[in-house]
């Protein structure tokens, strides 16, 4: 999934170039070619599928070379997580009715890809044995308010469990009892499912979303699919997968599973991925005296050098036309701000 503009992370993720598109870390790849190198070993190349916005496909292109055009999906509009995943499961079930899927946002920051495709492949096995919706659970570092929960029931095999309940981004008193629980795990927001079961559920319990589909079923997987999608995509409910499905079906499970995890989805998620200096401060390329100042994060484009004094844990990030000072225990409120600008410069500076 590539499409969301990442809007936590403005002004550096812009809409005409989100998050997923730049490099973050100083590795020379940006999020998308990590999350495309870290599945290529264990999905060939022919069977990975890109769904995006219609406007990335030329930064998908010269990002992924390598990836077949008639791979990426383009959308019409922006609808969600679930129109998203609907397309592409009755997409691939034109191509293999029996298909096995893994969905997984392109803008996340894993670790020990040996464990994750380990991870993959046991839940691969799973979901080809049963009749399940599975979703990985990543182990709770501490009381987090910007994830989703699950808490786990009775074991199914090994380290997969039932889904005894789901809850999006708790208060911090909720979380922290969450986390001492020991019954809880974050959402990873990555999920395997055979393409029939997904498209099943879809039908059971979001029948708004999946009627948009269901009328074109027949011509997945042919030339009159894009013109479909153009017309009928557009008009599909705007709903994320865990509101449509995995809340509401019964046969969810989680994976709970041990390779290092991060969405990336806030400045904190980078500032704490980021090495820093014997003050506690990040710089992302760029250049930086600081004094009296620690716990801070600085991200500035070009040769512009940053001086500052007394500043104690704040996001300082220039992208040229945007200059944002914010205080990362208030980063929450960046997504305000962006609908703020909005409201006061159009899209100007989006």
């Amino acid at each position: 999934m590539c499409g969301g503009i990442g809007s936590r992370f403005w002004p550096y993720s812009r809409e005409s170039k989100p998050k997923q598109f730049i490099d973050f870390l100083g590795t020379g790849r940006s999020l998308l070619q990590m999350s495309y190198d870290r599945v290529l070993p264990i999905v060939n190349r022919e069977n990975i599928l890109i769904v995006t916005n219609a406007q990335y496909l030329e930064l998908i292109r010269e990002q992924l070379p390598d990836l077949p055009e008639e791979n990426i999906l383009l959308e019409p509009a922006r609808r969600n997580t679930a129109p998203c995943i609907a397309w592409a499961a009755y997409h691939i079930a034109a191509r293999d009715p029996q298909a096995s899927i893994m969905v997984a946002p392109s803008d996340h920051l894993i670790t020990r890809d040996q464990l994750f495709q380990e991870s993959i492949i046991n839940g691969f096995e799973f979901v080809e044995n049963n009749d399940a919706l599975l979703t990985l659970g990543i182990n709770p570092t501490r009381p987090e308010t910007g994830y989703g929960y699950i808490q786990v029931g009775q074991k199914a095999q090994g380290n997969i469990f039932h889904v005894k309940t789901f809850t999006e981004k708790p208060k911090r008193e909720l979380a922290e009892v969450f986390l001492e629980s020991g019954e809880f795990f974050w959402n990873s927001g990555i999920f395997l499912w055979s393409a029939q079961t997904i498209i099943r559920e879809l039908k059971t319990n979001a029948p708004d979303v999946s009627n948009c589909f269901e009328k074109g079923k027949d011509l997945f997987g042919t030339p009159a699919e894009k013109e479909f999608i153009a017309e009928n995509f557009p008009g599909c409910m705007g709903i994320s997968i865990d509101f449509a499905v995995m809340e509401k079906a019964r046969n969810v499970y989680v994976e709970c599973v041990e390779f290092g995890w991060n969405d990336l989805g806030t400045w904190s998620a980078l500032y704490d991925n980021s090495p820093k200096n014997r003050d506690a401060n990040v710089a992302q390329n760029c250049n930086v005296l600081a004094y009296n100042s620690t716990d801070n994060i600085f991200a500035v484009n070009g040769e512009k050098l940053v001086v500052v004094d007394g500043l104690k844990g704040y996001i300082v990030a220039d992208a040229g036309d945007v200059l944002l000072i914010c205080p990362k225990s208030e980063e929450q409120r960046i997504k305000q701000m962006v609908n703020d600008v909005k409201l006061s410069f159009g899209d100007k500076f989006l």
